[in-house]
């Protein structure tokens, strides 16, 4: 089966999709971007494929007889035991190159204890992840691991009488190591063989499904890369596409009826006009810093220690917004401590910069040629809350009632318009 690759390297994550030969999605991936771009792609692109062979394995069951509820019971099942094998794998890595660092330094002597006793618990823990019923807020290792690995890291440097900061310190060496290793092509095959041994009473049409979908070939035919960081992209020039024109056409292709486009991204945010074709027709981007992007969310959330899933939902509970002046990142963490110093309350003050952001975005909108029915919303900041809160409110008073939408895979539309250009352009070549 033939299939055309979508990639956008963004400032925060690295997006792939894949698309089949009617243009259908086949299937999306997404990870953390890294220093290594060609590995940020290679893992990017195996989650996409990853994905499209979950999507094989759903079609090989609707044709299999098996009643709807039993086949989205063992379809959750078999990934959910996937992404265990999947974790322990990427902890299997994570331990060894720890080790190694610690082992390969005479002044982390001390830190071995620790470290055993932090990566025995990891081990012991991993399963608990993802068992039935089981929440993560993260499907990244990084976070899941992190997460796991400091808390344990407080206890052990109080136990141990190891200094915290070290072990945050080997945290954060082994991470840079374990996060520029890319997994080989056999690792889905291996993870579901194994998840689908756990699996315990799993449908015989599971199994039969599995290894017909696993057996089908897919042939990247075409790919063509874009994002904030496309210059870096391991791939020829002519394979490189403007983010402008992939999130134009993306959007596009997920609402047919789109005018104008908002991406808010990590880096930048960008106002765009298509026509009825998904033509890009005019656009504006913020070109100074990342003021007003998801980047700057970044930094609230770090002054406030606070998740970045967190600040929509806590500003969502505002009952009066504060007045932001700035959204200037340099200036964002002075700004919010003096606010909190006067008494706001913190709903109040993440109510105030959401505003903020999105008035910078109105500006760029009305400049760009104002708003269009329909209007897209995509990009990482499009599933904050809060941040949608504020652009419905404030295009509600400036342009009145608009067919708004924000789809819930917002997140894949530069990559999902970069995909549609590389099967463009494997027909045309082919023409």
């Amino acid at each position: 089966m033939k299939a055309y690759v979508g990639i956008d390297l963004g400032s925060t994550t690295t997006k792939a999709v894949v698309l089949g030969e009617d243009g259908g999605m086949l299937g999306r991936g997404i990870t953390n971007s890294r220093s290594n771009y060609a590995v940020a792609c290679d893992v990017a692109l195996s989650e996409a494929l990853i994905n499209a062979r979950f999507g094989l394995i759903a079609g090989e069951l609707d044709r299999s007889g098996l009643d709807t509820d039993a086949k989205s019971e063992a379809l959750a099942a078999l990934e959910r035991l996937f992404r265990k094998h999947q974790y322990l794998e990427q902890l299997r890595v994570f331990c060894g190159i720890s080790r190694r660092i610690v082992g390969s330094d005479l002044l982390a002597r001390d830190q071995r204890g620790a470290l055993d006793e932090i990566l025995a618990a990891m081990e012991a823990e991993a399963p608990a992840l993802y068992a039935p019923g089981a929440s993560r807020k993260s499907d990244f290792f990084r976070d899941l691991a992190g997460s796991r690995y400091l808390s344990l890291a407080e206890v052990c440097a109080r136990s141990k009488r190891v200094a915290f900061d070290r072990l945050v310190g080997l945290f954060d060496k082994t991470i840079l190591e374990v996060e520029n290793v890319s997994a080989g092509d056999g690792a889905f095959v291996a993870h579901a063989e194994a998840a689908y041994r756990d699996f315990t009473g799993a449908p015989e049409a599971l199994g039969l499904a599995l290894a017909r979908a696993t057996a089908v070939p897919l042939e990247v035919a075409a790919s063509v890369g874009t994002g904030y960081g496309r210059q870096t992209l391991p791939f020829p020039k002519e394979q490189i596409r403007s983010e402008i024109l992939c999130h134009g056409l993306g959007a596009h292709a997920m609402f047919p009826a789109t005018r104008t486009v908002l991406d808010i991204g990590g880096q930048d945010t960008k106002a765009i006009q298509v026509d009825g074709d998904g033509i890009v027709t005019s656009f504006q981007m913020n070109d100074r810093c990342a003021a007003g992007c998801g980047r700057y969310l970044g930094y609230i959330a770090d002054e406030m220690n606070l998740g970045l899933h967190e600040l929509g939902p806590m500003a969502c509970a505002s009952t009066r917004p504060v007045r932001i002046n700035s959204t200037c990142t340099v200036f964002a963490g002075a700004e919010l401590r003096e606010r909190l110093s006067l008494g706001e309350k913190r709903e109040d003050i993440l109510a105030g910069l959401h505003r903020a952001i999105i008035l910078r975005a109105m500006s760029l909108l009305a400049r760009s040629g104002g708003i269009g029915d329909e209007f897209t919303f995509t990009g990482g900041v499009a599933k904050n809350p809060a941040a949608v809160d504020a652009l419905a409110g404030l295009v509600r008073d400036n342009y009145g009632k608009l067919t708004i939408n924000i789809s819930p895979n917002s997140i894949y539309t530069g990559a999902l318009g970069a995909a549609l250009f590389a099967r463009r352009d494997a027909q045309r070549a082919a023409a």
